[in-house]
């Protein structure tokens, strides 16, 4: 950890809104820091298709851990590393890769409660948080609560579960919320006011504007695996062109989205 990585993540989150332009290896580390990026962040599913894996827990938690100290090798600031949702049902288990990614060199993590009970993620929180004190490290640790994406409750319940759960995560011992899929602009102003901890989305088509985010009380913008796909898209065009014309040149084809990338990495993408 160079300069205390880790108050200066917290520190982030405090002066005004991090945008996180997600990488997945030590290459793209290199690019997001010249890019001009505050932190770096890992996106579990661009880490996934890097070791050729699909997202949702295939991964093998140590090539997760592998990936987290190449980038921690070339980071001159602070990194933060999706952690999925830990992945094991233990806690015990969650808080010894919390462990070993926080002594591979990242300062916070994301962890995520995915179709579970909140109550789980609560026990993971407090046992990572028990860890990271065991440590010396002041983790920042993002809890991501999928009310938006998923259909866990009614449509018009969707904020008030957020809340709920922003309030059983943050007396667990979180840092801050990540809610992925809220869009609104008065939903979002809404958690980011009623949540209790720096509010975190996810970068969508036609979101409001920087200024208008900042103003919402969101204080980091996340770019997820979009980065990837669009990365990824131009690969596997670029190859395919140069296969059939033995030319390489700039694919003019529509990008491949998540799930497609998903399917691909899973072996059934032809």
């Amino acid at each position: 950890m160079t300069a205390r990585h880790d108050q200066q993540f917290h520190a982030l989150h405090s002066e005004g809104l991090l945008l996180l332009a997600n990488c997945w290896d030590a290459g793209t580390a290199r690019l997001a820091i010249h890019a001009g990026s505050k932190a770096l962040a890992t996106s579990s599913a661009a880490v996934a298709w890097s070791h050729g894996y699909p997202d949702g827990g295939p991964l093998p938690p140590e090539l997760l851990v592998s990936t987290v100290r190449a980038i921690a090798r070339v980071a001159t600031v602070p990194l933060t590393a999706d952690i999925e949702d830990g992945y094991a049902s233990d806690p015990a288990r969650v808080a010894a890769l919390a462990r070993d990614v926080m002594r591979a060199g990242a300062v916070g993590i994301n962890i995520e409660d995915g179709a579970g009970a909140p109550e789980v993620l609560c026990e993971k929180i407090a046992a990572i948080r028990r860890a990271a004190a065991e440590e010396g490290v002041n983790l920042f640790i993002n809890a991501r609560t999928d009310p938006y994406l998923r259909p866990l409750v009614a449509p018009d319940a969707r904020m008030a579960e957020v809340l709920r759960r922003a309030a059983l995560y943050r007396e667990a011992g979180a840092s801050g919320l990540f809610v992925p899929g809220v869009r609104e602009a008065g939903e979002i102003a809404a958690i980011a006011a009623g949540c209790g901890l720096p509010l975190n989305v996810l970068v969508r088509p036609g979101f409001p504007p920087l200024e208008q985010l900042r103003a919402l009380g969101v204080r980091r913008l996340s770019a997820g695996s979009d980065i990837a796909e669009m990365a990824d898209s131009y690969i596997v065009h670029a190859m395919g062109e140069f296969l059939r014309s033995g030319q390489v040149a700039a694919p003019d084809a529509p990008p491949l989205a998540y799930p497609q990338l998903n399917a691909l990495m899973a072996g059934n993408g032809g």
